[in-house]
């Protein structure tokens, strides 16, 4: 009486398992690369700091 209704459960337990399946991307992938523009925005701003206080150095 008992192995129907063990074997019942087990067969629920089973087929209750998560699946896991790895698939590549069907898009490539994009990789942006702002890096030179950040960069070059940068120094133009320290240049301009730097003849902002040497042009008035009593601001700080």
């Amino acid at each position: 009486m008992r192995f129907p209704l063990t074997l019942a459960m087990l067969l629920l337990a089973v087929g209750c398992t998560p699946t896991v399946r790895m698939e590549a991307p069907r898009e490539p992938i994009t990789i942006n690369l702002n890096v030179q523009l950040d960069a070059d925005v940068r120094v133009r701003l320290e240049e301009q700091a730097q003849e902002d206080v040497a042009s008035n150095p009593d601001i700080f």
